[in-house]
């Protein structure tokens, strides 16, 4: 575990847990249909409502930028429309004794500067910033893309991003995104086409392999190819179903996954989330089962307690199965 936190600097995601707030859809805030990232103003705008000292002064417009989501708030004068910047950091400290062994370091999980421009439909996105590397860190991106939207919600983005499956907890070390590689080092580069409606939204990728296999030509570079299909369930409720694939490489075997992930707030302040999913292993006779939930209270306004089970198993080997709290 220590070794996950050290050599991850982790993209943000949304919090699946705002759910309790009536949010189901991830561009309600963001500009990346996945989550995560850069807010959009309208999402930045909801500290008001969402963190816990963010206010909107009494007798000013709702558009005026007041409490936490002001800080920064037009420091860059002469910006263009459409034109939004970000910065991004999150500093962490590790300490951990075990065994005779002992470890203590403090690191930038994150230190990132975002940019995106929307025009006519259009988006452009872009990250830059720190990336941990072996031994030291470089300066790179994990996220770039362009997109277009039309008015009856078809879209198309085309670059580099994470395929979209499941629900995107924002723990990065969780067994369903450990197990389904579905971590910050498995964004690909590809083309991803999506129909937003009312109540549904699709999203339907394909690309070549991941953006890391495909720079450093590592031989796991191999076809991928990923669906999402969500059904909001009113503004309380969130059904989701997923499917990934990817095609054997010099160094990995062909392999396939399916999940579905039930959300629903059973009371203020409250949001629920469990996410099943399993995958098969070209020549093995096992399947991997990964069961995940996260409860997640708002004990006072902006502060969160998170609880999460998690269960990984096989059906034939006997090999053990990983059971996390």
């Amino acid at each position: 575990a220590g070794a996950i936190v050290v050599g991850g600097a982790l993209q943000a995601h949304a919090e699946p847990m705002f759910l309790s707030k009536q949010y189901t859809r991830c561009t309600q805030c963001h500009y990346s249909e996945t989550g995560g990232g850069l807010l959009t103003s309208y999402g930045r705008s909801l500290t008001q409502e969402l963190s816990t000292t963010g206010h909107q002064a009494q007798g000013t417009p709702t558009e005026a930028a007041q409490g936490e989501e002001a800080f920064l708030w037009g420091a860059l004068k002469g910006v263009p429309k459409g034109l939004d910047f970000g910065v991004e950091l999150r500093p962490a400290h590790l300490s951990y004794d075990t065994a005779g062994f002992s470890f203590t370091r403090s690191l930038w999980m994150n230190a990132d500067a975002i940019g995106a421009y929307q025009s006519h439909g259009w988006t452009l996105y872009g990250e830059i910033g720190r990336q941990a590397t072996s031994p030291g860190w470089k300066v790179g991106s994990y996220e770039h893309w362009a997109g277009y939207k039309s008015s009856r919600g078809v879209g198309i983005r085309a670059g580099r991003f994470l395929p979209a499956y499941g629900v995107g907890f924002a723990d990065h070390t969780s067994l369903n995104r450990t197990t389904m590689s579905l971590t910050q080092y498995d964004q690909v580069y590809g083309v991803e086409m999506s129909m937003a409606g009312d109540h549904t939204l699709v999203q339907a990728s394909v690309s070549p392999g991941r953006a890391t296999s495909l720079i450093d030509d590592d031989g796991r570079q191999a076809f991928t190819a990923a669906g999402r299909w969500q059904m909001d369930l009113g503004t309380n409720g969130v059904l989701v179903a997923s499917g990934l694939y990817r095609n054997a490489s010099r160094l990995t075997v062909r392999d396939g996954s399916g999940g579905v992930a039930l959300g629903f707030t059973p009371a203020r302040r409250v949001s629920i989330w469990t996410q099943a999913d399993v995958q098969h292993r070209a020549g093995s006779e096992d399947n991997t089962f990964v069961l995940v939930n996260e409860t997640a209270v708002e004990a006072v306004r902006g502060v969160w307690l998170k609880v999460s089970p998690q269960v990984r198993s096989n059906n034939k080997s006997g090999a053990p199965g990983v059971r996390r709290l």
